[in-house]
């Protein structure tokens, strides 16, 4: 079975994100070994941009240490966009050579460090919430699932 992980940086708290992912963690099954990690969000001492990087910068080294060995994408606005069928197409392709390791960052974005080492994809040019940003990357996994499937569900 094709291994997937999604790392994240912070955890959800409200019932209805938890329950969305939940629910894609449950259709991911039939098409992926997935497994999602939470990485706590490091304290940011002032709003400044020399502690927002420190900041990032100990969050990717925990992030590294969990997806070691893994193909990395990095979910990020400077990233490539795709259709959902080059999508299923990119996936399928990189768990045919291991296991493949997507990353959502904090809501002050992941490091330079992460994005140097990865591929990096967009789903927009618009900022969404990171919490909403799982949901959807779960549901555009799960649609890779189904076209990697020839399973009806994508349109």
């Amino acid at each position: 079975m094709r291994k997937v992980t999604l790392v994240c940086v912070g955890n959800l708290k409200e019932k209805y994100w938890i329950d969305a992912v939940a629910e894609y963690k449950k259709r991911l099954g039939k098409f992926f070994d997935f497994n999602l990690i939470e990485i706590p969000e490091s304290k940011v001492q002032g709003k400044n941009e020399l502690d927002i990087k420190k900041a990032l910068q100990q969050e990717s080294e925990k992030i590294f240490a969990k997806i070691k060995g893994k193909n990395i994408c990095s979910l990020c606005v400077e990233g490539k966009q795709k259709s959902s069928e080059k999508f299923a197409k990119y996936v399928e392709t990189q768990t045919d050579n291991g296991e493949l390791a997507f990353v959502i960052g904090s809501s002050y974005g992941l490091d330079e460090n992460i994005k140097s080492n990865s591929t990096k994809l967009s789903f927009s040019e618009m900022t969404f919430p990171h919490q909403l940003m799982r949901v959807i990357f779960l549901e555009q996994l799960y649609r890779a699932g189904t076209i990697m499937s020839n399973i009806e569900y994508h349109k």
